[in-house]
């Protein structure tokens, strides 16, 4: 990943933070002088997004420091540590807010949250929906999947408000039809909200283990990589292409044949050759690790016949 992109990356990461953090603060305290149920877990959904957004950094940053070779995939599994142990913690707090929500209900609800609850909500909507489409944008232009994402989990953040809106809107209907029951919909959407929270530290926990393996792309994600490869004078053949996504960024592991009379210096300029048109072509590929092997003509989709003079080098 080239150092643009990486600025651009941690600039819309910390755009999320900073956005959901100002969300969970609001909708907390809100929430909280307003005793609504359904806001307090709302809160908790953000606080999910932001916790989500600031394990996505830590790995970027942590791999940022590390320059050994040992660690070109230290970012992926830092990131995915980080956000597990983040997906524990918000499945603590989203049973304990299931919990009261679950006892409200249980026990009664003498009295609605007042307007200011409502005001809240419906600001976090619009707000939730603003980041969505920053991001999902940004995310597209700069081919990150981990962007791209992060920013269907705004659009999740947003149904969580409307859960919400209808709970604490539902609540204060109640007050003005005279109907006490319809003060049980801000604890049940409360209760409702926290189901998805622990929906989502469960997804989360999935995808960290799944990220700490490094996910093989799909052979649909990997035509253009090796139509750029063999397209590299001095590439006989690619025989094999490994790429593999760690967090927002990809790392490429692959193995060509060269001509078997050529030197190794010319051997390595090829392979310096593909690395070097594979990270400038596709931004979203930060790292090319090439081997290289002399080329066996014995392969039955290549001419056995053919002189090894016939192959291509770099210098002709």
């Amino acid at each position: 990943m080239t150092e643009e992109r990486y600025k651009k990356t941690e600039f819309v990461v910390w755009i999320g933070i900073a956005g959901n953090i100002a969300l969970i603060l609001l909708q907390g305290l809100v929430g909280y002088v307003t005793h609504s149920k359904a806001l307090l877990a709302d809160a908790l959904h953000s606080a999910s997004a932001a916790a989500g957004a600031i394990a996505v950094w830590i790995g970027g940053r942590s791999g940022k420091r590390s320059s050994l070779e040992d660690h070109r995939y230290a970012r992926g599994k830092t990131e995915s540590v980080a956000a597990m142990t983040v997906a524990v913690v918000l499945l603590v707090i989203a049973i304990e807010i299931g919990i009261t929500s679950g006892q409200a209900i249980y026990y009664g609800v003498t009295e609605p949250p007042n307007l200011l609850a409502f005001i809240v909500v419906i600001l976090s909507i619009i707000a939730k929906e603003v980041m969505f489409r920053y991001k999902y944008r940004l995310g597209k232009q700069l081919s990150s999947q981990t962007l791209m994402m992060n920013a269907w989990e705004h659009r999740s953040d947003v149904y969580s408000s409307i859960a919400a809106f209808i709970g604490v809107g539902g609540a204060l209907l109640g007050t003005s039809l005279g109907n006490d029951l319809f003060y049980y919909l801000d604890p049940a959407a409360g209760l409702f909200i926290s189901l998805l929270v622990l929906r989502k530290g469960y997804r989360l926990i999935q995808q960290s283990i799944h990220h700490t393996l490094g996910r093989i792309l799909h052979q649909e994600d990997t035509a253009d990589l090796l139509e750029t490869v063999q397209r590299v004078k001095g590439v006989i053949s690619v025989d094999e292409l490994r790429p593999r996504e760690h967090g927002h960024y990809v790392i490429v592991d692959m193995k060509i044949s060269v001509n078997p009379k050529i030197t190794v210096q010319e051997g390595h300029d090829i392979a310096k050759i593909v690395k070097h048109t594979l990270m400038k072509r596709f931004t979203h590929v930060s790292d090319v690790l090439v081997h290289v092997h002399p080329y066996d003509a014995g392969y039955p989709y290549k001419n056995a016949e053919m002189e090894a003079d016939d192959y291509p080098t770099l210098l002709h």
